[in-house]
């Protein structure tokens, strides 16, 4: 009874947290602005990426923050229960993202939920992810491969800022990631990945 006693609130907490990292936004948002199932155009995701296919920017921004402050809220409130339970909420969230309940287990690729995550778990990591993602994308042009550098970079970064317990935590959440954007890495290698345009057209790729 003792064991039970103390396991229990870690595996709900990282249920809560699922719960509320498969929040599908992207979906929820476009639907209530009438724009039909976001899931059936572009790519299918359901993340901001694909809400800007909508041609409503303000959709896809307020879809990207919101993604990200899921990450955020579940890592905050188990932050008061220590550390131990903020990194199994953050693995929660970004796996109740990518893999949400709801939605027969197909969601999203991660990134705006894992930066909300890292912001709230570590804001040191967190600013070296999104400035990574910032550089890589102005030299490159491409989103996806910006994202798979900033998230590959976060272990390193958790490491020297956290410990070996965040880098595990940012080796999990890398390789899910990356998995994630199999298809994006297979059109990198092709050369086929679709570019940020700064101009305003939209990006064909999908982070």
């Amino acid at each position: 009874m003792g064991s039970f006693a103390y396991t229990w609130p870690f595996y709900a907490g990282f249920a809560l947290a699922y719960l509320l990292g498969s929040i599908p936004f992207g979906l929820v948002l476009t639907r209530l602005a009438g724009l039909g199932d976001i899931r059936s155009i572009g790519s299918g995701n359901i993340g901001a990426t694909n809400v800007l296919r909508t041609g409503n920017k303000k959709l896809a921004a307020a879809t990207l923050i919101l993604d990200g402050a899921k990450g955020a809220v579940a890592v905050l409130i188990a932050w008061q229960f220590g550390p131990d339970m903020a990194v199994l909420a953050a693995a929660g969230a970004i796996l109740g993202h990518c893999f949400p309940v709801w939605l027969r287990f197909k969601g999203g690729k991660g990134v705006a939920t894992t930066v909300g995550t890292w912001l709230a778990l570590s804001w040191p990591v967190g600013l070296i992810v999104c400035a990574s993602w910032l550089v890589v994308a102005a030299v490159t042009r491409y989103s996806s491969l910006a994202a798979l550098i900033a998230l590959a970079l976060a272990p390193v970064a958790a490491w020297h800022f956290e410990g070996p317990q965040f880098a595990e935590l940012g080796a999990f959440i890398a390789v899910l990631v990356w998995i994630r954007h199999h298809e994006n890495i297979r059109r990198l290698l092709r050369g086929q990945e679709g570019r940020i345009s700064f101009g305003g057209s939209k990006n064909k790729g999908e982070t």
